[in-house]
């Protein structure tokens, strides 16, 4: 019998790699490998570029270790990171999953939370308020954000000070034109079967046009998560998880 590909999940922001619980759950897949982006839910390392950059390095350095090519699922900034895996180290890929591609729309305007983030001083503060609060202040963070039940409460454990760093220092290195940039390299992409999930209530990545153009630009199908916010993982896994069960199956 054939060794199956390894299945690997790259989670974002402000997330831990509890995000992925429900949606595992759902597939059945106990085989998984979970990696956490320092500062994520995994220490910083000492020196560490805590940058867009640096993380796609860090990815890529986790997919080198299992010396084949992988099936790579991101949300969030993960989603992001697994695109710029696709677009620069397509050997490590067999497959690649992203909700992020909007991202990388030559039009895409960040979000406001995002742009405070990214303001000296007002991103400061309010990184303090959001992960730097009691337990409960965490849960209610969280809770707001559409994570609930269990997974929430595992999420809001993981929200401190080191998060905090890597929040301002990741957005801040990702400060437009630097995703349109990076944009340009999508055909890249399209050297591996790819798959861009639209969560349809969603437009913090970009609205549906600006998924459908990267998805376009990289060769990706297109799969609409309809009426599921940016938390789909938690608040509604199946859809995505037979959608990823049809995709994955054109592989085989």
């Amino acid at each position: 019998m054939a060794e199956r590909t390894p299945l690997v999940f790259v989670h974002g922001n402000p997330e831990n790699a509890a995000v992925w619980g429900p949606l595992l759950s759902e597939l059945d897949r106990a085989d998984a490998f979970l990696v956490s982006p320092p500062g994520f839910g995994a220490p910083i390392p000492s020196g560490f570029d805590v940058s867009a950059t640096g993380y796609r390095f860090w990815l890529a350095s986790q997919l080198e270790a299992f010396g084949r090519p992988v099936d790579l699922v991101g949300h969030d900034w993960g989603g992001a990171h697994t695109v710029q895996i696709a677009m620069t180290r397509p050997d490590l890929l067999r497959s690649w999953v992203s909700d992020g591609l909007g991202v990388y729309s030559p039009d895409y305007v960040w979000h406001p939370l995002a742009q405070t983030w990214q303001t000296p001083e007002k991103g400061e503060e309010l990184v303090a308020q959001l992960f730097e609060g009691t337990l409960t202040e965490r849960l209610a963070v969280v809770d707001g954000l559409g994570m609930h039940g269990p997974t929430g409460e595992r999420i809001a454990a993981g929200l401190d000070a080191e998060m905090s760093r890597a929040v301002l220092s990741l957005l801040r290195s990702a400060a437009q034109p630097f995703m349109s940039d990076a944009g340009r390299g999508l055909p890249n992409a399209a050297t591996r079967p790819g798959l861009s999930l639209i969560a349809g209530a969603d437009d913090g990545n970009g609205t549906a046009a600006m998924h459908r153009w990267a998805a376009d630009q990289a060769g990706a199908k297109v799969v609409v998560l309809e009426g599921l916010g940016h938390w789909w993982p938690v608040e509604n896994p199946v859809p995505a998880a037979a959608a990823l069960r049809e995709f994955w199956s054109t592989l085989d």
